[in-house]
């Protein structure tokens, strides 16, 4: 199982961004998936989540509203749209997979290297 996670950069204060994540050696509409962030010094936090079909999502307090997850399942692609992006949205962000949605981390496997996004002020 790979998930290869891309499209961080470094932004300014306000500016949009959108995340990839490539999935393949799984059968990718059979799992929930998740994004999550870890800036440094800090615990991995979770972002967003999307059921298997897409109907279904959830978002961390932090980015309900600006954020937004959503999943192509022909294409194995699951992808964060981040808006009106903050200086504490800075971070590596990571996706996994997760047999259920869920704001746990512990749910989750295979995250990948994750992508990095920085937004300065």
């Amino acid at each position: 199982v790979q998930l290869q996670a891309s499209g961080g950069g470094l932004v300014q204060v306000g500016d949009s961004l959108r995340l990839s994540c490539a999935a393949s050696g799984l059968t990718f509409s059979a799992y929930a998936m998740g994004w999550f962030r870890q800036a440094p010094g800090k615990e991995r936090e979770f972002v967003a989540a999307i059921t298997r079909s897409g109907a279904g999502t959830d978002y961390g307090d932090s980015v309900k509203g600006r954020f937004t997850i959503s999943r192509d399942n022909a294409k194995n692609m699951v992808y964060l749209q981040m808006n009106t992006l903050k200086p504490e949205d800075t971070a590596v962000y990571y996706c996994g997979r997760s047999t259920v949605i869920s704001r746990s981390r512990t749910r989750y496997s295979y995250w990948g290297q994750g992508t990095l996004v920085t937004v300065s002020s």
